[in-house]
């Protein structure tokens, strides 16, 4: 299991490049974990994330084409490996078997 744990955050950002498919570059993903965290999020964190995942083998990315609309820049866009898709079945399957024990939450908090 070691070196498929995901901090709370990558996981984010890895779904939203499995949600977002051939869109997942940095402002896409970021505006989609924003849209499903209801947190701002500076970009330069995903950039991070993105870079941070691509080195430990969970992304991989490939320049898309160019566009006048960003001054004839092409956009990086990250897709993720099967050791990705892996990792986040991994997750999931922890994250259930949790929820499966926990005791029931009462309206004032507590267990």
């Amino acid at each position: 299991m070691k070196g498929t744990f995901l901090g709370e955050f990558e996981e984010v950002v890895l779904l939203a490049t499995c949600v977002l498919k051939e869109e997942a570059y940095a402002n896409m993903v970021r505006k989609k974990v924003e849209e499903h965290t209801k947190r701002s999020i500076n970009l330069s964190a995903i950039h991070s994330a993105l870079y941070r995942m691509e080195k430990k083998g969970f992304l991989h990315s490939e320049f898309g084409e160019a566009s006048k609309k960003r001054g004839g820049k092409r956009k990086r866009i990250f897709v993720p490996t099967p050791s990705a898709m892996q990792a986040l079945d991994q997750i999931k399957q922890i994250r259930a078997s949790f929820w499966d024990i926990m005791p029931a939450i009462s309206d004032d908090g507590n267990a």
